[in-house]
């Protein structure tokens, strides 16, 4: 089996991840002298930072999905295939991958990154992750699932357990979940399962910095705090997650929870393709050059998540932000044509936007580059910025009219479990 991409008298540039930095690559090379072979495992592309609402029964997937063939529909000299990469060969050009192999003159890594679990196997079997679509919907199956098991124990303990939720991790992500599910629990869950007391439901947020969205303002970081705790979210800071032991939950202080639900947003890592390994740095990101050249590499590029570009602003590499993904593919485009005609290419430099996190309803906090605000007006800020970043007139509809009904109604309409979730408890983990 074979790729089937015909040859051709242009240069063929391979962009491996359709996600913010493949796709903004891939759009700015419409109409320039090249053959753009795009690669994704997936035949859509993701926008990621409304996932936790997949999870959370408040969006339906396709909202938040978008066709890859769609978004080239009008480019010309343009392949989508789908495909999992397993390799390259730096040395050959070629490209290795489950349909086959593709000879390129210009390589392009934007694969993302993928969950870091911190060497945690056992937490690793046992929680619910939540980068893609799938695990998304799996996290929305398995919370209602727990719900509907909850009714049928009389076991007070085994029922506090299906109830309670233990999410790892207080960065933008475990922020804006755990609003969301204690939404869920303050207007939803009540009327749907009038036999449990969901005053004993428990939400815990645990984060082992201490304090939540380490990456913005501490202001930000003490506002969304108060928001939590003022929606009955339990939140304990400098708690590090050691392992989980059956159902419990274990810290590196006297604590420990009882749940059925552990979500886990603490970290990613690259998620870097075989044959860079020259180029890898922690965490298994490829270093760059300014360019997004891979170290040693002159046809070679990495962008976004995956890259790890040091400078004097940012000696750690750049943030995993959706942002810089866009600005390198987009800059990437040109200096592409700058290196075809050997012209000088231009250096990459982040323009900070700022960034924002959203606490359950008329809540959020927002911090652009000239100032900071919180509250209901930042909140509205928040739902702006998203639904103008969502790909397609019909998501930016669908996403709209499902906020606003949810917002008159006080309701998450989509409370299905259409593909039920299960997985086989590890041996090792049983108590």
């Amino acid at each position: 089996m074979g790729m089937n991409i015909p040859d051709a008298s242009l240069p063929r540039i391979v962009i491996i991840g359709g996600g913010f930095g493949g796709i903004s690559l891939a759009r700015s090379l419409k109409g320039k002298p090249y053959q753009v072979v795009l690669l994704d495992k997936h035949n859509y592309h993701t926008f990621q930072p409304l996932l936790y609402q997949v999870a959370t029964a408040g969006l339906e997937p396709d909202a938040i999905a978008f066709p890859i063939r769609k978004i080239f529909k009008r480019h010309s000299n343009f392949f989508f295939r789908m495909a999992d990469v397993d390799s390259v060969n730096t040395a050959t050009n070629t490209l290795y991958t489950n349909i086959g192999e593709v000879k390129y003159d210009y390589l392009i890594v934007a694969t993302g990154s993928k969950t870091n679990f911190f060497g945690l196997s056992a937490m690793e079997e046992q929680s619910m992750a939540m980068k893609t679509i799938p695990e998304a919907l799996n996290l929305r199956s398995l919370i209602l699932q727990n719900f509907e098991k909850a009714l049928l124990t009389d076991d007070l303990v085994r029922r506090h357990s299906l109830m309670n939720f233990v999410i790892i991790g207080g960065g933008p992500t475990g922020v804006e979940l755990a609003g969301a599910i204690a939404e869920l629990q303050k207007h939803v869950l009540a009327k749907d399962y009038p036999d449990l007391d969901f005053a004993k439901m428990q939400i815990h947020l645990v984060e082992a910095a201490p304090r939540l969205l380490a990456s913005m303002d501490p202001v930000s970081s003490a506002k969304s705090m108060k928001y939590l705790e003022e929606l009955g979210v339990h939140i304990w800071l400098e708690t590090a997650v050691k392992d989980v032991v059956g159902k419990k939950v274990l810290t590196n202080k006297e604590v420990t929870f009882e749940t059925d639900n552990i979500i886990w947003t603490a970290g990613v890592v690259g998620a870097a393709i075989n044959g860079v390994e020259h180029a890898l740095t922690r965490p298994n990101r490829i270093e760059v050059n300014e360019y997004n050249q891979v170290k040693d590499l002159t046809n070679v590029f990495a962008i976004g998540d995956v890259a790890q570009m040091n400078s004097t602003n940012y000696p750690k590499g750049h943030p995993m932000l959706a942002q810089v993904a866009m600005q390198q593919g987009k800059l990437l485009s040109s200096n592409l044509l700058k290196l075809i005609k050997g012209e000088p290419m231009k250096p990459f430099s982040y323009n900070d936007l700022g960034s924002m996190a959203t606490i359950g309803r008329n809540r959020a906090v927002v911090e652009l580059p000239s100032f900071k605000f919180q509250g209901l007006f930042a909140w509205y800020v928040w739902m702006f910025i998203h639904l103008i970043s969502l790909i397609g007139f019909k998501n930016k509809v669908v996403v709209f009219i499902n906020w606003l009904w949810n917002y008159v109604n006080y309701d998450r309409g989509i409370r299905l479990i259409i593909r039920p979730f299960s997985r086989q408890e590890p041996s090792h983990n049983k108590e």
